[in-house]
């Protein structure tokens, strides 16, 4: 496969590598199972630019995206759109979309599992045409990041424990707001705190990403209007992997969903993929069902021995 791999050196992980060395080093692992891959290490504002070059070079198979997760959901929509086969470097600080795709958290021992892997179709979700792969939401997570963004940090730490400050901040001042929704012909309105819609539902772990995005549909959850002590609540219920036994929250499964927001509000935003982004009083999302290609770990295969004894024991039961 022709593969173009991409590496953020401003992202995460990536700030303290030596990226030449770790280029060699994809180059190696790569050229060893057979592929023909060349690196290019660009700045964080040249990332999507760059991407978009590989896109648009004739020949290409592949493209091998290294960041965060903001980096890996561009990556995402860019691969989509484009149809080529995405490879992720999970080089951030929550890596969700590696973890929903049970890739190693390590950005070298991820090499050798993508050079050594296979395609796999997996779905991909948007929100009025902008993709995303993990999560759309707004209220409580969008006046988190609001929060977080206005603190300065330096290190993957520093932002670990400047998103726990702004946790803190939205609980003691939790936004309510007013949504009608049509989710495939169910239509209602609610006073809510939180909205969340998911690339496939979430699983039980407390950072909240899905366990497979091959299910064909979007996770939509809504957290009822909430107090200072409601939010704090909801915060203990995810913490241990039981959010939607709150009972402030609701949660159905759905293959498109339809968002108004009637009561206009000044600089209303959401959140994306972990980006704090203007959002419009309507919003339509959509899952697409297996049409992005992604690089994961080939299954194992079953040991030779294991098979030959378990013959063996098996033709000797039915003497």
């Amino acid at each position: 496969m022709k593969l173009i791999a991409i590496f953020n050196r401003d992202g995460g992980t990536f700030k303290t590598t030596d990226m030449e060395d770790y280029c060699a080093h994809a180059v190696r692992a790569f050229r060893a199972a057979g592929h023909d891959i060349e690196c290019r290490v660009v700045a964080g504002d040249e990332v999507v630019d760059a991407m978009k070059t590989v896109a648009e070079t004739p020949g290409v198979e592949g493209l091998i995206a290294g960041g965060g997760d903001g980096t890996i959901s561009a990556a995402a929509g860019i691969a989509w759109k484009s149809g080529l086969a995405l490879g992720i470097v999970p080089a951030g600080t929550m890596n969700l979309f590696a973890r929903t795709l049970k890739l190693p958290l390590d950005i070298w021992q991820v090499l050798e599992v993508l050079a050594e892997g296979e395609v796999l179709a997996v779905d991909i979700a948007s929100a009025n045409g902008r993709s995303f792969v993990h999560q759309f939401s707004a209220g409580l997570h969008a006046r988190m990041i609001r929060y977080r963004n206005k603190m300065t940090y330096a290190s993957r730490l520093g932002k670990m424990r400047a998103s726990a400050r702004a946790a803190l901040g939205v609980m003691f001042n939790p936004p309510v707001f007013e949504v009608e929704f049509n989710a495939e012909g169910e239509r209602g309105v609610r006073k809510v705190s939180a909205i969340s819609v998911s690339n496939n539902e979430f699983g039980s772990d407390a950072l909240m990403y899905a366990e497979s995005v091959t299910g064909g549909h979007l996770g939509f959850y809504t957290a009822d209007a909430l107090t200072s002590l409601g939010v704090a609540r909801l915060t203990f219920d995810i913490l241990r992997g039981r959010m939607t036994d709150n009972e402030a929250v609701q949660a159905v499964t759905v293959t498109e969903l339809e968002l108004h927001f009637p009561r206009a509000r000044k600089d209303i935003r959401c959140v994306i993929d972990g980006e704090l982004l203007p959002m419009d009083r309507d919003v339509m999302l959509k899952i697409h069902a297996g049409e992005l290609k992604v690089l994961v770990r080939k299954p194992q295969q079953p040991n030779i021995q294991v098979q030959a004894q378990e013959g063996r024991a098996e033709e000797q039961a039915s003497l």
